[in-house]
């Protein structure tokens, strides 16, 4: 009865299945059974290149940057003369005499169609406003670099989840293999009464748990796809497959050359730099409120009584109802003036000091933060290197232990056989085989983490 009721999955692993089949139609409905093409094969380098075209970090990031280069632009194009077109009709109610009732308007009907020429003389010298903003668009820039090292890292991370997935997918069922062969063996000696039956039942028991562990196991790589798909792909995709180059290590750099990249390529340090730069500035464009401004504006065109060039009747000479009148054959209408406007700075209740005053704190504030991200960078790359010299030194003890440990269960199994040794030992040696194996691939999942680390710092990741 145990033998047939071992075959049948429990109520966890049910509903394991259920979730991969329900899960699986959504992330596949691009491609229908009838009609799907094969799988597509991603190696790293690949990956990386998807997530930089795809990764909407990358694209915001970007996007910010443009947004700072327009601000530069538009900076630069305001200490630039500007041209208007200016275009009014007044009408002003009549009373008799020639002005209307509104002294202000000299007719009754006044036309004002000029092109207007305005500049800030003292922009030509003042060029604060564009610097600051070159030093935004400096900042900004580095922060794309930023999120694209920060997208490479997590993308590695998720490529190599994706083959330690896979490998404890392979070992579970390596491991169910075993516990299946275990159970075989353990009714066969039963069979002849070579054992109680209570090595049948745990052997049915460890092949129920194997059962478990393989559909965890597929499950975890599905997941693992949907992350990494997230990134790399268009739209939502998991039916894709990866070139599993896990257990190829590539070397660890020396600290110093690591340590030199770092600092030299670092889009943080450059950042808080160029940050420092454009606090300085703000500074300096603080303090033009303490300054005059000076305008020039020249106005070429009408301001007149009548829409014309000039008048085509005989006008008064004075255009106002004042005395003595006489009249003109006509009036010139189309014409030029020019103002100067100087404004001078008297008194505003300390707004200008205190926007100077904040303008310096915001400067001290960036050069903490220039600290603050050099000492972050001391920190990780000690840490980071130890990290993955501390990983890449333990490879090899792990893959000997996972050795070890499949030559312990096999020495084990024989002596159950030959009646030497007890069910208990022959699971415990399962179980230790299977954590061993397991080990071995986080091992080897742990250097490649600890080495993205280190690539984010330097921004050289290789393969």
């Amino acid at each position: 009865m145990l033998s047939r009721r071992s075959s049948l999955p429990a109520w966890p692993a049910v509903h394991v299945s259920l979730i991969l089949a329900l899960c699986a139609p959504c992330v596949r409905a691009q491609h229908p059974p009838s009609e799907r093409s094969p799988a597509l094969t991603i190696n790293l380098q690949g990956a990386l290149e998807r997530a930089r075209r795809y990764g909407l970090q990358v694209q915001s990031a970007d996007i910010l940057a443009k947004i700072a280069h327009e601000d530069r632009a538009q900076a630069k194009a305001a200490t630039l003369p500007s041209v208007n077109s200016f275009n009014q009709f007044i009408y002003t109610e009549g009373n008799g005499t020639p002005s209307g009732v509104f002294v202000a308007n000299d007719g009754v009907h006044v036309y004002n169609e000029q092109a207007i020429v305005h500049e800030e003389l003292l922009a030509f010298i003042r060029r604060g406003e564009v610097r600051q903003a070159r030093a935004a668009e400096a900042v900004a820039a580095a922060r794309v670099d930023v999120a694209a090292r920060g997208l490479s890292a997590t993308v590695v991370q998720n490529f190599y989840a994706i083959a330690v997935a896979e490998q404890k997918a392979a070992s579970s069922r390596l491991s169910l293999t075993e516990a299946q062969n275990f159970a075989s063996i353990s009714q066969r000696q039963e069979q002849g009464g070579e054992v109680a039956h209570s090595d049948v039942i745990k052997a049915n028991l460890q092949v129920q748990q194997r059962q478990r562990e393989v559909q965890d196991a597929d499950l975890a790589i599905l997941k693992a796809k949907v992350a990494l798909g997230v990134l790399i792909f268009p739209s939502l995709q998991a039916d894709y497959e990866i070139v599993d180059d896990l257990a190829q290590l590539p070397p660890l750099p020396p600290l110093p050359e690591i340590s030199t990249q770092a600092y030299a390529t670092s889009p943080d340090l450059r950042a808080a730099r160029a940050g420092i730069r454009q606090a300085q500035l703000a500074t300096s464009v603080a303090r033009y409120g303490y300054l005059p401004s000076l305008g020039l504006d020249f106005f070429y065109g009408i301001n007149a009584n009548q829409f014309a060039a000039q008048t085509d009747y005989p006008t008064q000479a004075t255009g106002r109802s004042t005395l003595p009148n006489y009249l003109v054959p006509f009036r010139q209408n189309l014409g030029y003036s020019a103002q100067a406007t100087l404004n001078v700075p008297v008194w505003n209740w300390g707004a200008t000091h205190s926007r100077v005053k904040q303008a310096q704190f915001r400067a001290r504030q960036a050069e903490l933060d220039l600290t603050s991200t050099e000492r972050n960078i001391q920190g990780q790359l000690a840490s980071g290197y130890r990290e993955a010299e501390t990983a890449l030194s333990q490879v090899q003890s792990l893959q000997a232990s996972s050795d070890l440990s499949a030559e312990s269960l096999r020495l084990t199994l024989l002596r159950y056989q030959a009646g030497e040794a007890t069910a208990l030992e022959v699971v415990d040696a399962q179980s230790t085989a299977n954590l061993a194996r397991s080990a071995y691939v986080d091992g080897l999942y742990r250097y490649r983490v600890a080495l993205a680390a280190l690539q984010t710092l330097t921004g050289n990741f290789q393969p």
